[in-house]
């Protein structure tokens, strides 16, 4: 990764607590097999440590996502390399697990579409390509940008904060790394200090852990509060593929009581629709009625329940 000049205002990437020698792998090519995976998983143990010291960010960052979305906003991650890449991942998964929209959350990363299979390192350089990004999205004051960048200081990505900023959205960090850029221009910091990693510099080891555990919060936390889990259940879950059909199949048996086969009849007969299918079960009353009381409470599963119940 090219550095920035400092008279960009960007400190050196020397300077970064993820770029510093790690005492406890120094002399990790002398180390047996077994004691290389031995020192790697003891690193990996601090992960989960620094991620629980900044709960009480995440925690209110999915409010505010949440908020948002309710109104129609949508979840943007952007990052460069290894911190795009989860942002993608993340955005992708949403779809087939939770029912949202394609364009609801959205991943972007540096160089583009072909810098998720292969690295285009000097992409991360331009801040107008990161300004470029959400222009090209048309954001507004309801969406939320989620920049990603291990080192905090990425030009992408600040970028695309400061613009992002311009326009009224809510902008959160996510960084690993104190004090830096993007720690400071956010309106929510989340900053898990996993310290040197096991391969000096090398943050798609501890730094990328600690990232995709806050993104793993972000979107079930904001999927969470947005009515898409009956209890732990993935009630909006999306069936395009036989184990999907089943996990659907599976979800309608334990709320409702229901057998196997009484269960796909019933999912058939409601396209698919979990929710609607469990309504339909639990209150005796047609696809066409429960996916109306499904609208008319924001489509949350147990808030329907109970007021069709009341």
């Amino acid at each position: 990764m090219s550095d920035v000049p400092q008279s960009e205002g960007i400190p050196a990437i020397s300077a970064l607590a993820t770029e510093t020698s790690n005492p406890a792998t120094a002399d990790i090519d002398r180390m047996s097999p077994l004691e290389i995976v031995q020192a790697l998983n003891a690193e990996d143990a601090r992960v989960a440590q620094a991620v629980e010291l900044v709960l009480p960010a995440v925690a209110q960052a999915i409010e505010e996502i949440a908020t948002r979305m309710r109104q129609g906003g949508r979840l943007i991650y952007i990052g460069a390399g290894t911190s795009g890449r989860l942002g993608i991942l993340d955005a992708s998964e949403c779809p087939p697990t939770f029912g949202t929209a394609p364009d609801q959350i959205v991943g972007l990363i540096a160089g583009g579409p072909i810098a998720t299979a292969n690295a285009v390192e000097d992409a991360e350089d331009s801040p107008v390509a990161g300004r470029g990004e959400l222009e090209r999205l048309q954001l507004v004051m309801l969406d939320t940008v989620v920049g990603i960048a291990a080192s905090g200081r990425t030009p992408y990505v600040l970028g695309a904060i400061e613009y992002a900023k311009s326009q009224g959205a809510l902008t959160i960090g996510i960084a690993c790394n104190q004090h830096s850029p993007l720690e400071q221009q956010v309106d929510i910091a989340i900053v898990p200090l996993v310290g040197p990693e096991a391969i000096t510099g090398s943050t798609r080891l501890k730094s990328g852990t600690a990232q995709k555990m806050v993104l793993n919060m972000l979107s079930t936390g904001t999927m969470v509060l947005l009515g898409k889990t009956y209890g732990n259940m993935m009630v909006d879950v999306v069936a395009t593929n036989y184990k999907l059909e089943q996990r659907a199949n599976n979800i309608v048996q334990w709320t409702t009581g229901l057998d196997r086969e009484q269960a796909a009849a019933l999912l058939r007969s409601t396209q698919g629709e979990t929710k609607t299918a469990i309504v339909v079960s639990r209150l005796h009353v047609s696809p066409e009625v429960a996916r109306a009381q499904l609208a008319a409470h924001n489509h949350n599963l147990r808030i329907t329940l109970e007021a069709m119940q009341s």
